[in-house]
C-alpha cells in the first residue's frame, strides 16, 4: 500500500471517526482497481485503432468498387465502341463497291456527330436530373457542367457513365445508314446523324433508363405501376435506330433498277461476302460489351451473376436466330445461304437485348428463333410492298427490336428480376404485386401467394413498342419531309449510277481495281447477292 497515499487519505480524514481505518481501506481499494483502470485505458486506446482500421479498409473497399465498376463500364463502352467497325464492314461488303467509301464514311462520321451532340445536349435530355426533374426530357448537366454533383445514371458523378451511354447512342445513330445506302444526299445524312444523337433518341432513353423518367421498370414512378423492361436498348435503341432508317428508306425511294417495269425485285449483290462475315463476327464480341456490361454495377455476387446471365443468354439467341434463317433459306431454295446465317445471328442478338438479364437460357434460344423466321417475313413484305432497304436495317433492327420488346413481356421471370432491379417498380409502395413478371409465368403477390401474372408487364412492354413508333415517326416524317421539299433527300440520278465514291468522294475504296472489259463495273461486283436469297447457290442435287 502506498504510504504516499494514506498520508494525502489521513490528511484528508482528520477528525472523522476511524479515519486512519477509513484511510487504509480507501487506499487498499485504489490499489486493487489501478490494474483495471490501465486495462480500460489501453483497451478504449486499442478499439480507437480498431475503429480507424476498420475505416480505412472500408475506404480502400470501397476504392475498389468503384475501380471495378469504372472498368466494366470502360470495357462494354469500349466493346460496343468496336461494333461500328463491324458495322462498316458489314455495311460495305452488302452494298456494290462503288459506294463503299460512302458508307464507312459514314459510318466513322457517326460516331464523330452523336459524341458532339452527346456532349452538348444528347447526355443531359437522356440522363440529366436538374433541380426540377420531370418525366419527359433532362434539364440539367449540359456540356457536362456540374457532373461532378449530379446523377449521372450507376451514380453520382461518374464520368464513365457519359462514356459508356455515348457508345449507345452512337450505334442507335448509325443504324439508318444501311437502310438508305447506295442513294441519300450526304448533307441529309449528316442532318439526321445530329438530329437522332441530339434529340430523338435521348429522350426515349430518358422514358425508359432515367430513374425520373415515366416509362422505365424500377423509376420513381412507373406506368401503370409497373414499366417498361429494356435492358440494352431492343426498343430504346434498335427500334428508334431501325425505325428512322425504314422512314427514311420510304421517303428517299428505292436505288435505281431495284425493281423492274413489272414491279418485281432485280437483285443487286453486295461485293464482298468476306466483309459481311468479318462485320458480322465484330458485331458478335461487340455485343458482349452491349448486354452483360449494361448490368452497370458489378461489385456484389449477385451483379456478377446477372452478367454471366446476360452473356450466356445473348450467346444463345444469337446462335439460334443464325440457324433459324439458315434452315428456312435452305428449306425454301435448297442451298446453304451464308448470308442468311449472318442476318439470322444478328437478328437473335438484337431481340435478346431487352431480356437477357431476366430469362432462362432456354428462352434465349426461342427469342432467337422466332426473330430469325420474323426477319425473313419482313424482308418478304418490304419487297412485296417495293420498298428497297439494302441492308434490311428495317426488318433486323425495328422488326427483331420490336419483338423482343414484346416477347420481355412474356418470358420475364420474377426471380430474375428481383434479383437486378433494387426495388419494385414503385418506391412508393403503391403496387399491391410487387415485381410484375412474364405473362407466361406464376410469380408471388404482395401477400407471398403464388398466382398467376396480372399482365401489366406486357402491357408496359406493348405500351412501350407504341410510344416509340410514335415518337420516331413524329419527328422523323416531318425531319426527312423538310429534306424532301427542297429535292435535297436524294443524290441526283446519274450521280447514283456513278457511284458515291466517285461523284461525291473523288476516289474509290478499291484504288487499282479499274473497269473491266465485261460491263465496266469494279471487280467484285458482282459476287454476293443481298436481299434476293441464294439467287446465285448452286442446287445441292448439281
Amino acid at each position: 500500500m502506498s504510504e504516499a497515499c494514506l498520508l494525502a487519505a489521513k490528511s484528508a480524514l482528520v477528525g472523522v471517526a476511524n479515519g486512519d481505518s477509513l484511510a487504509s481501506a480507501i487506499c487498499a481499494a485504489m490499489e486493487a482497481a489501478a490494474p483495471v483502470a490501465r486495462h480500460l485505458q489501453e483497451t478504449t486506446v486499442d478499439l480507437t485503432t480498431l475503429q480507424e482500421t476498420v475505416d480505412t479498409i472500408g475506404l480502400n473497399l470501397q476504392g475498389t468498387m468503384d475501380g471495378l465498376n469504372t472498368l466494366l463500364l470502360l470495357y462494354g463502352g469500349a466493346l460496343v465502341f468496336l461494333m461500328h467497325g463491324g458495322s462498316a464492314m458489314l455495311e460495305a461488303g452488302a452494298i456494290r463497291s462503288k459506294n463503299a467509301m460512302n458508307i464507312l464514311l459514314q459510318t466513322v462520321l457517326d460516331a464523330s456527330c452523336s459524341a458532339l451532340m452527346w456532349y452538348f445536349v444528347g447526355f443531359a435530355f437522356a440522363f440529366g436530373i436538374g433541380d426540377k426533374p420531370n418525366k419527359f426530357i433532362g434539364n440539367a448537366m449540359f456540356a457536362l457542367v456540374d457532373i461532378d454533383t449530379h446523377n449521372t445514371g450507376s451514380g453520382t458523378g461518374k464520368w464513365i457513365d457519359w462514356f459508356f451511354q455515348w457508345a449507345f447512342a452512337a450505334t442507335a445513330v448509325t443504324i439508318p445508314a444501311g437502310a438508305v445506302a447506295e442513294r441519300f444526299n450526304f448533307n441529309a445524312y449528316l442532318g439526321y446523324s445530329m438530329f437522332i444523337g441530339g434529340w430523338v433518341y435521348p429522350i426515349i432513353a430518358h422514358w425508359v433508363w432515367c430513374i425520373e423518367g415515366w416509362l422505365g421498370y424500377g423509376v420513381i414512378k412507373p406506368f401503370i405501376n409497373a414499366g417498361m423492361i429494356d435492358f440494352a436498348g431492343s426498343g430504346v435503341i434498335h427500334m428508334t435506330g431501325g425505325l428512322a432508317g425504314l422512314i427514311g428508306a420510304i421517303m428517299v425511294g428505292p436505288r435505281l433498277g431495284r425493281f423492274d417495269a413489272d414491279g418485281k425485285p432485280v437483285d443487286m449483290p453486295g461485293h464482298s461476302a468476306i466483309l459481311v462475315v468479318l462485320g458480322t463476327v465484330l458485331l458478335w464480341f461487340g455485343w458482349y460489351g452491349f448486354n452483360p456490361a449494361s448490368v452497370l454495377l458489378i461489385n456484389s455476387s449477385t451483379y456478377a451473376i446477372v452478367c454471366g446471365r446476360a452473356a450466356v443468354c445473348t450467346t444463345l439467341a444469337g446462335a439460334a436466330g443464325g440457324v433459324s434463317c439458315l434452315i428456312f433459306g435452305f428449306a425454301r431454295h435448297r442451298g446453304w445461304d451464308l448470308v442468311g446465317l449472318c442476318n439470322g445471328i444478328l437478328c437473335g442478338f438484337v431481340a435478346v437485348t431487352a431480356c437477357p438479364h431476366v430469362i432462362y437460357p432456354w428462352a434465349a434460344i426461342i427469342c432467337g428463333l422466332v426473330a430469325g423466321l420474323w426477319f425473313e417475313f419482313l424482308c418478304w413484305l418490304l419487297l412485296k410492298l417495293k420498298i428497297d432497304d439494302p441492308l434490311s436495317a428495317g426488318p433486323m433492327h425495328f422488326g427483331c427490336g420490336m419483338w423482343g420488346v414484346f416477347f420481355t413481356g412474356l418470358f420475364a421471370r420474377q426471380q430474375y428480376i428481383q434479383e437486378y432491379y433494387v426495388h419494385g417498380p414503385s418506391a412508393a409502395g403503391e403496387l399491391s404485386k410487387p415485381y410484375p413478371w412474364g405473362a407466361f409465368y406464376k410469380g408471388y403477390n404482395a401477400d407471398g401467394e403464388l398466382v398467376m401474372s396480372d399482365g401489366k408487364l406486357l402491357a408496359s412492354q406493348i405500351v412501350g413498342i407504341l410510344v416509340i413508333i410514335g415518337w420516331v415517326i413524329g419527328m422523323m416524317v416531318p425531319f426527312f419531309g423538310i429534306f424532301q421539299f427542297f429535292g435535297a433527300l436524294r443524290i441526283p440520278p446519274e450521280e447514283e449510277e456513278m457511284g458515291l465514291d466517285r461523284s461525291k468522294h473523288g476516289g474509290s475504296a478499291y484504288n487499282g481495281t479499274g473497269a473491266n472489259t465485261l460491263g465496266g463495273l469494279s471487280p467484285g461486283n458482282d459476287v454476293m447477292r443481298n436481299n434476293s436469297p441464294l439467287g446465285k447457290v448452286l442446287p445441292v442435287t448439281a
